[in-house]
């Protein structure tokens, strides 16, 4: 596309970009699909932690009961893996055996980072040595690395363990991942815990169209950003005839299902409590449409991600649970209407997650960015 085509495509503002986005993440209202057909819709929710796919789900469906996504993980229909980012998620089976292998590259090029300590260790035969432990009974990375060592003592231990778990589609067994259970981390391959052996990557293509129904309008790089991959720009251009153009604020060519949901900008958006990790504020490689540019950045410390409240569908601050009390901490001063309409959607997040727990609602000093 040249660049002055490029500028004549319509403009989606920030406000615009917010609802289209909403409506696809199903925060905009709430959805009546099924908790297997939203994990499908949205191709995966962070699962880093146990809890975020819970939260994820009850601020997204009516009628969502935490037991309801257990049964599916119970029953195999749902699974925790290593996918996209090279992060965990919790997909759907079918999307557990063909996901993984289209984001292999990313795998591939982390495992380069442990190539020095894996000098003289073929890797065909040690993903073959880890498919028959792992398969044989779960083991924990623990374990691996133990059994591993064995085979090849002159490697890194630590560098053992992750080739096996980039070479391999390795899924967290239960109860870890289950509802008001715990559990250690152990493994087996996606193929043994699924019951049916893992298809082909699908086709990029394929994929872009399912990224915009729960993304889009998006742009190239933002799909590489939601996906941990490169070079999907290709795909985009085999699809340009069947996809509608935009450009953002910036200038940034946007793409779009011709059919897909665009509320207007002032479409009214509820208070929303997110996981911490939610793949609504990690999917983007410009984040504005979610992430104001005054609060950018501060729903993380280091490494650590914070459970974030959005307020007319933007993030507008932090959330936790006290023993006794979600604690909100806004970003701003919030007027009565939208405090009250944050107290409302807490209070229903409790009644579906912690029916049994008396939690007060207590509302936070806000603290200035700079402070």
């Amino acid at each position: 596309m040249t660049k002055s085509s490029a500028t004549k495509a319509p403009l989606l503002d920030v406000r615009a970009l917010n609802r289209a986005t909403l409506e696809r993440q199903l925060l905009l209202r709430r959805s009546a699909l099924s908790p297997q057909a939203a994990v499908g819709h949205l191709l995966g929710l962070q699962a880093q932690n146990v809890k975020p796919p819970y939260y994820a789900l009850a601020a997204r469906l009516d009628g969502f009961a935490p037991e309801r996504l257990s049964a599916l993980m119970a029953d195999r229909e749902v699974a925790r893996i290593v996918t996209l980012r090279s992060t965990l998620h919790t997909h759907t089976a079918e999307d557990c055996l063909t996901l993984r292998p289209l984001v292999q590259p990313a795998r591939d090029r982390e495992l380069g980072q442990f190539r020095g300590g894996l000098a003289g260790v073929d890797l065909g035969l040690l993903a073959g040595l880890a498919r028959e432990l792992v398969e044989a009974e779960p083991r924990t990375m623990a374990q691996l690395r133990q059994a591993l060592s064995a085979r090849w003592p002159d490697a890194d231990p630590r560098a053992l363990a992750v080739a096996a778990r980039c070479t391999l589609p390795l899924v967290q067994v239960t109860p870890r991942g289950l509802w008001g259970r715990s559990g250690q981390v152990s493994l087996t391959t996606a193929e043994h815990w699924l019951g049916r052996p893992a298809g082909p990557a699908p086709e990029p293509d394929a994929v872009v169209l399912r990224y915009l129904a729960a993304f889009g309008p998006a742009s190239v790089k933002d799909m590489q950003t939601w996906a941990g991959l490169t070079r999907l720009k290709d795909a985009f251009e085999r699809l340009r005839p069947r996809l509608l153009t935009f450009r953002d604020p910036n200038g940034v060519e946007l793409f779009d299902l011709p059919d897909a949901p665009r509320p207007d900008p002032d479409t009214p958006a509820p208070p929303r409590f997110l996981p911490e990790f939610d793949n609504l504020l990690l999917s983007h490689a410009d984040r504005g449409r979610v992430v104001p540019a005054e609060h950018r950045g501060r729903h993380w410390q280091g490494n650590q991600a914070y459970r974030t409240l959005l307020v007319d569908g933007f993030l507008a601050g932090v959330w936790k649970l006290d023993p006794d009390a979600l604690v909100v901490e806004p970003f701003a001063e919030l007027t009565r209407a939208q405090r009250d309409e944050v107290t409302a959607e807490g209070e229903r997040m409790l009644a579906v997650l912690h029916p049994q727990s008396p939690y007060d609602i207590r509302f936070g000093t806000v603290v200035p960015r700079d402070a």
